[in-house]
C-alpha cells in the first residue's frame, strides 16, 4: 500500500464524524497503541521468603530425588550430562536425569533477565521481563465459535481473521501463536501458513512452530528472509511455546525444537500444563514445586545450547472437578499459584508467562467473564511478563470465540489503566478543579474537566451504561450480542498493514517449495 493511500485513509479517519471521534477517545486515552506495558503499580507478593524457599527446596528435590525423564533426544542428553547432570539409561531412547540442588540455577543465570522480542513494525517491538506486561490471544484451540454458525473445525480463514483481530487491538500487544488449529491445511504444512499469516496481516511479534524439529526451523527461516540473518542471529525476532509433558517429562520432539530456537538465538516458553490430581498433586503448593522443577529443567536446556539465548519460565495451573475428572478454569487455587510463581520467577530472574483469560464455559456468557477475570488479575496481578491466552479462550482452551475475543480485548484495555496506577501531581491532584467555581458547584465546566475529560477514563467498545430505558428501547442488546456485532465490524474495517513485496514474494517462494518438498500429512 502507497504512503499517499495511507495519509487518505488518515484524512477519512479525521472526517469520521461521532461515531470516530468515540473511537478515537476508546483508542486514543490514557493506553492507547502502546507497545506493551511498563506497570506502575506492584506486584501482589502472598507468601514470605520461608514460604517460598520450601517450594524452592522441594522443587530442588523433586529434581535431586525423582528427577525427570528425557525420551528420544541423545543429544539434550549429552548437553545435560555434560553439564553434570546424573544420567541413569531407561531403555534405548529414554533417560532418567537428576540435578544436584542448585545446578540448574546456576545453568539459567546466563539466560537474559528481560529482553526485546522485535516485530516488523519496529514500533511494535515488545520488551519481556521486569515491570513490562504483554498480552497475546489464545493459543492452541482446535475448535472455533461464534454466535452465528456456532462450534466447529478451524479454518486457515479463521486463523487468518483471528490474527486481523488482534492486530486491530490496541489493547493486545503480540499476534500469538496458533491462535486456533486450521484442520483444512495438512498437519505439516500448516505452520508455514500459520507463519505467514502472523507475517502479513500482522506487523506485531508472534510465535511460531514447535511440532517438530523442522518446524521450527521453518519458522525461523522465515524470519531470516523477513528480518535478515544477521539481524536474526544478534536479536529474538521469533519464539516457541513448549509444554513438557507432565509429570515430569520432557518428550524428544519438545526438546529438539527449543535446541533448534536456541541454536538461532530465539525466545522459548517453558510450561507444564499441569492438571491438579491427575498429572500434578491437587494442592496448590505441591503443584508450584512441580511446575518450578519441570519448567527450570526445560528452560536450562536453552542455556547448554547457547548460553544468553531468550527463555520465559512458565507455569499453567488447572484445577479439576474432583466428582468428574474434568479440568476447571479460572477458579481461585490456580490464581493463587500464579501470583506465587510471579514471586518465585522474581527470586530466579527470569521473565514470567502465567495464566490468561480462562473459562470452561461453553458461550460467551457471565461464567466466562467471571472466570477469566478471576484467572486474568493472578497474572496481572502476580508479575506476569507475557500473558498468553489473553483473548478469545472459551471451553476449556478448546475453542476460540469470536465474541470472547472482543470481550477479552476489552478488558485488557480497563487493564492497562490499572496497572497504570494513580498519579499523584499537582495536576492529578486537581485543587484548582475545586477552587474554580467553590463550594456546591457542579465541575463540568472547569478548566480541569474540559482539559481532560476525553481522557480520564478508560472508556469501553463494549459496555452499555445507558439508563435501562434507553437500552430496553434500542432492543435490549445483550454483551455477547454487542461483541458479535464488534467482531465483524473490525473485519469489516481491517486493512493489512504495508508489507515488502519482494519480501512477500521471497516468503511466497520459501512456502511453495517447502511444500512441493513434502507429501501431505493429515495426522
Amino acid at each position: 500500500m502507497a504512503d499517499g493511500e495511507l495519509a487518505g485513509q488518515d484524512t477519512k479517519r479525521q472526517r469520521g464524524g461521532r461515531s470516530q471521534r468515540r473511537e478515537s477517545r476508546i483508542h486514543g486515552g490514557q493506553a492507547a497503541q502502546r507497545p506493551y506495558i511498563v506497570r506502575n503499580i506492584p506486584t501482589y507478593d502472598i507468601l514470605s521468603d520461608e514460604s517460598l524457599a520450601r517450594i524452592e527446596a522441594t522443587a530442588e528435590r523433586i529434581l535431586a530425588e525423582i528427577g525427570i525423564e528425557l525420551r528420544e533426544d541423545a543429544e539434550a542428553m549429552r548437553l545435560y550430562r555434560e553439564a553434570g547432570a546424573e544420567v541413569s539409561e531407561i531403555s534405548a531412547d529414554v533417560w532418567r536425569l537428576k540435578f544436584e540442588p542448585g545446578m540448574l540455577r546456576e545453568i539459567l543465570k546466563t539466560a537474559p533477565a528481560e529482553f526485546t522480542q522485535h516485530a516488523r513494525n519496529p514500533a511494535n517491538s515488545v520488551r519481556i521481563g521486569g515491570r513490562n506486561v504483554v498480552f497475546a490471544p489464545s493459543y492452541g484451540s482446535p475448535f472455533v465459535m461464534d454466535l452465528d454458525r456456532g462450534r466447529r473445525y478451524g479454518t486457515i480463514e479463521d486463523f487468518q481473521n483471528f490474527v486481523k483481530l488482534s492486530q486491530s487491538s490496541p489493547w493486545l500487544h503480540h499476534s500469538g501463536g496458533t491462535v486456533c488449529e486450521p484442520t483444512d491445511v495438512p498437519v505439516n504444512k500448516r505452520h508455514l501458513d500459520m507463519v505467514y499469516a502472523h507475517i502479513r496481516y500482522s506487523d506485531r511479534a508472534f510465535l511460531g512452530s514447535i511440532t517438530a524439529a523442522e518446524r521450527a526451523a521453518d519458522s525461523v527461516e522465515m524470519c531470516r528472509i523477513l528480518f535478515g540473518a544477521d539481524f536474526v542471529d544478534r536479536n529474538c525476532v521469533v519464539m516457541g511455546n513448549f509444554n513438557t509433558t507432565s509429570p515430569l517429562v520432557l518428550d524428544g520432539v519438545t526438546t529438539a525444537g527449543i535446541r533448534t530456537y536456541a541454536a538461532a538465538n530465539q525466545g522459548s516458553i517453558h510450561l507444564p500444563f499441569l492438571l491438579g490430581g491427575a498429572v500434578a498433586p491437587l494442592t496448590t503448593a505441591g503443584m508450584v514445586a512441580q511446575g518450578l522443577a519441570e519448567s527450570m529443567a526445560s528452560c536450562a536446556l536453552t542455556q547448554l545450547v547457547r548460553p544468553g539465548a531468550p527463555a520465559v519460565l512458565a507455569a499453567f495451573f488447572s484445577s479439576m472437578s474432583l466428582r468428574s475428572g474434568s479440568p476447571t478454569f479460572g477458579t481461585p487455587e490456580p490464581a493463587i499459584g500464579s501470583l506465587v510463581m510471579g514471586q518465585l520467577a522474581r527470586r530466579l530472574n527470569l521473565p514470567l508467562r502465567c495464566a490468561g483469560n480462562f473459562s470452561t464455559s461453553k458461550l460467551p456468557d457471565g461464567q466466562a467473564m467471571q472466570q477469566s477475570m478471576m484467572s486474568m488479575m493472578s497474572a496481572v496481578q502476580g508479575g506476569a511478563n507475557y500473558v498468553l491466552h489473553s483473548a478469545g479462550f472459551l471451553d476449556g482452551l478448546l475453542s476460540m470465540s469470536y465474541e470472547k475475543h472482543v470481550m477479552d480485548t476489552d478488558m485488557c484495555g480497563a487493564l492497562h489503566a490499572y496497572l497504570d496506577g494513580m498519579s499523584v501531581d499537582d495536576d492529578a491532584l486537581a485543587f484548582e478543579a475545586l477552587a474554580e467555581l467553590g463550594p456546591g458547584q457542579h465541575l463540568f465546566s472547569t478548566q480541569h474537566t474540559l482539559r481532560h475529560y476525553e481522557t480520564a477514563y478508560w472508556d469501553s467498545a463494549l459496555d452499555d451504561n445507558q439508563p435501562w430505558e434507553t437500552w430496553d428501547e434500542q432492543g435490549g442488546i445483550d454483551s455477547a450480542r454487542r461483541a458479535n456485532a464488534r467482531w465483524k465490524t473490525l473485519l469489516a474495517q481491517y486493512q493489512a498493514p504495508p508489507l515488502d513485496e519482494a519480501l512477500d514474494e521471497a516468503l511466497g517462494d520459501f512456502i511453495a517449495r517447502r511444500k512441493t518438498a513434502m507429501p501431505d500429512m493429515w495426522y
